[in-house]
């Protein structure tokens, strides 16, 4: 595997990581208050920082490093993550992911946007307010209180020791040492398990990455129990120091109930650059709680009790000689001076997470394992299984018109192979079908980048993001989605004000959720604003010429004006609206999709716009039907019933449009063969059959054929990329004897019924 592929896969585990850092965050955002998600946030940017260092993509790296430091004041709870501390860091996620997306195309990100997250990512690091986001905080904290000393009940009980260094003549300047706190590394109770020793020396390539030896610590410590001993022998005077060098080895000990391979991962991206041994200690002490092995007949009191281990004594010793020791006579290498101080809360902490932080553990144990298949390869084995079915079809066929069609035993063979195939075809489908959660997350940028521009607060709720949809209707799902949200947030929701004015709450939601009905994938993107302004739509339409100001139009025709060419409501052209190409493309969009789209919309309440589309674009279940000596396959998705006409339920209209009556209600009759050109003179109705179907604006029509070969499960084929694009067919299938059968596209049919646009196009006679 060369570099190239490396990184591809680099890119590849950084999308994953991007979306669990956004899925984290807005869980923050909603009150989540478990620290295992603050550390699946902390996680993800490190992992993507420490890729980005290996493959020396500097940008990445010194954000991500600011990005990380930020999280861990969060993770360590010297940060509260309020509302505004989380928008920053959704903002912060946001430019994570343009930059990751630069660094795999090869664009750039606007500096001044980098660096002005940057700043407000410092600011809150430092406990200050960001001076980029006006929305963080109404007032400065005061100067004052900038400065004032920690109160007692802060979680740091670190406190710098003066250092005096009496070598330093040159400057008259007053030394002040700078706090440096390993969060008590060592304080809390042992828990019972493994002990490894730790020798840890970085390499000045590690700091010039972008890693930091305090997180590492601080890895190791949410692991179990630390402890920590840092060794300057080989940091030199000060004359000589190189501040770009790396002096310093860290021998640590942890006590923790995870295996050496989970201690390994901590320092996964910093392996390369850095000296790094870790060993089992075999002679560990008895954990905390644990009572020595009492030899029989060994009395169990105190003056039976062991000596203290000379290690342990030395120790102590030192310790009473570290405390005795006056401040003033420290020399140069004894510039870091760790205190650790017994914390009573830190233990109810450790207890509290510690059922959360066993059961992520236990879940991600128990998640199976994947494996990463280039899509192309995929897509082969779907084309593969399609000819299958194909050929299983026209073998069935043969069989069928030979003289061996009575024989039992070719007869079960070929059910048994029939039964076959069609697994094989589904458990290949469901390889490439997706959850929609991905397509999903994206959409919570769009909500915040296009609510900032109109200056509106809105919410997303999502629903069904674990529904599965064939990869190919996804990735052909961003732009429509895109727009409807962009709709939905500047023409759907109000003002903050005028929400409050009709009692509403300021905040505006928009839902978008997903589920499967009837074999097919439905969106629906709600939004709780006022709904369609019909007059205002309305009158749009006839001054800019689309409609006639004489027209009589339903209230379900005027909300289906908002997908026509052009047309918006509009006052004034602004970054996400008033060019009029937002619905329609919608509307396109979906139809090459072969779904549909409608509108439902109450004043004062809200819209809801629902997206039906195919679960897969490479098979469907069809009906196949025949029209003037042609075979056809219509859609069972968009079949509601089939009847057969009777005389008393045929009824004129107009001059030669035909109703159907069924069950009290009129139903337009659609010839199928002379809509699509396929005779001229009309189909009898009492000769033929109806297929009652539903078309996008939510009514219904019935298909008129001339008779119904039977239901089967079809390979789609694109005839666009075979042949041409062919008004009224949505795509083409090979049947089992060899024949090639046009795929109908109900809805163009059913929209040419009404106005003939059908009429004037090629015949599909050659097609057939």
């Amino acid at each position: 595997m060369d570099m190239n592929e490396i990184k591809a896969i680099f890119f590849q585990e950084c999308e994953e990581q991007l979306a669990e850092l956004e899925t984290g965050l807005l869980a923050i955002n909603d009150g989540d208050d478990d620290p295992e998600t603050v550390n699946a946030v902390f996680r993800a940017v490190h992992s993507i920082k420490g890729g980005a260092g290996a493959f020396a993509l500097d940008d990445l790296v010194s954000f991500a490093h600011v990005f990380e430091t930020t999280l861990d004041c969060v993770r360590s709870k010297q940060l509260e993550p309020t509302r505004d501390v989380v928008k920053v860091l959704l903002k912060s996620a946001d430019v994570l992911a343009d930059l990751t997306n630069a660094a795999r195309d090869g664009g750039s990100v606007e500096k001044s946007r980098c660096e002005a997250l940057v700043a407000d990512l410092e600011a809150l690091a430092n406990g200050q307010v960001p001076v980029s986001d006006d929305a963080v905080a109404d007032e400065p904290a005061p100067e004052a209180e900038s400065k004032a000393e920690p109160a007692d009940d802060d979680e740091s009980d670190f406190k710098p020791v003066p250092v005096q260094f009496d070598d330093l003549q040159e400057s008259d300047a007053e030394f002040e040492p700078v706090p440096f706190s390993f969060d008590e590394f060592g304080t809390d109770q042992a828990p019972a398990g493994n002990r490894f020793k730790i020798a840890f020396k970085p390499k000045p390539d590690l700091y010039l990455k972008g890693n930091e030896t305090l997180l590492l610590l601080r890895e190791l410590d949410q692991l179990g129990t630390l402890e920590v001993d840092c060794d300057w022998s080989e940091l030199p005077a000060l004359d000589a120091l190189d501040p770009e060098g790396a002096y310093l080895t860290w021998n640590a000990t942890l006590t923790t109930a995870e295996d050496e391979d989970a201690v390994r991962s901590v320092f996964e991206f910093a392996e390369w650059d850095c000296e790094l041994e870790i060993t089992a200690d075999e002679d560990a002490a008895p954990t905390a709680g644990e009572a020595e092995p009492v030899e029989d007949g060994a009395p169990e009191t105190d003056e039976g009790a062991s000596p203290p281990e000379p290690a342990e004594t030395a120790a102590a010793d030192d310790a009473e000689d570290a405390a005795a020791a006056p401040v003033e006579t420290l020399e140069l290498p004894n510039v870091i001076e760790l205190q650790q101080a017994a914390n009573a809360n830190k233990q109810d902490a450790a207890e509290n997470t510690a059922a959360p932080k066993t059961q992520a553990r236990a879940s991600a144990t128990g998640a199976g394992s994947t494996i990463r298949v280039e899509l192309g390869r995929i897509d082969r084995l779907i084309n593969l299984v399609g000819e299958l079915v194909i050929n299983q079809a026209m073998l069935a066929q043969s069989v069928t018109e030979s003289a061996t069609a009575g024989s039992s035993a070719v007869t079960m063979g070929l059910e048994d192979l029939q039964q076959l195939t069609r697994e094989i075809q589904d458990s290949v489908m469901a390889i490439r079908a997706q959850p929609v959660k991905p397509i999903f997350q994206r959409m919570s940028r769009t909500v915040r980048e296009a609510a900032e521009m109109v200056g509106k607060n809105v919410r997303l709720v999502t629903e069904g993001e674990g529904t599965e949809v064939d990869k190919t209707v996804i990735d052909k799902l961003s732009e429509p989605l895109t727009h409807m949200i962009r709709n939905a947030v500047d023409h759907g929701l109000e003002t903050p004000e005028d929400r409050q004015a009709a009692g509403k709450p300021a905040e505006g939601i928009v839902k978008l959720s997903a589920k499967h009905r009837s074999g097919r994938i439905v969106l629906e993107i709600a939004d709780d604003g006022a709904g369609i302004d019909r007059e205002r739509v309305r009158q749009k339409a006839v001054d800019r010429g689309l409609i006639s100001a004489e027209a009589t139009l339903s209230d379900e025709e005027i909300d289906n004006l908002i997908f026509q060419p052009g047309f918006s409501t509009a006052e004034q052209l602004s970054d996400i609206s008033g060019r009029g190409v937002g619905m329609d493309v919608v509307k396109r969009s979906i139809q090459a999709l072969g779904g549909r789209v409608s509108i439902t919309s109450t004043p004062g309440k809200g819209s809801v716009f629902t997206m039906s589309l195919p679960l897969t674009l490479a098979v469907l279940d069809g009906m196949v039907v025949s029209v003037a000596d042609q075979t056809l396959v219509v859609p069972l998705t968009s079949i509601i019933e089939t009847l057969k006409p009777e005389n008393e339920h045929i009824h004129g209209f107009g001059a030669s449009g035909q109703l159907i009556s069924i069950r009290d209600s009129f139903k337009p009759l659609v010839d199928v063969g002379q809509i699509l050109n396929f005779s001229n003179a009309p189909t009898d109705p009492l000769a033929g059959v109806a297929l009652l179907v539903d078309s996008e604006d939510g009514g219904q029509s019935a298909l008129l054929v001339d008779a119904i070969q039977g239901q089967r499960q079809v390979v789609i084929k694109s005839l666009e990329a075979n042949y041409a694009n062919v008004p009224g067919i949505a795509a083409a299938t090979i049947l089992g004897d060899g024949q090639v059968a046009l795929i109908v596209d109900v809805e163009a049919v059913v929209s040419a019924s009404r106005n003939g646009a059908l009429k004037s196009e090629m015949s599909l006679a050659a097609v057939g």
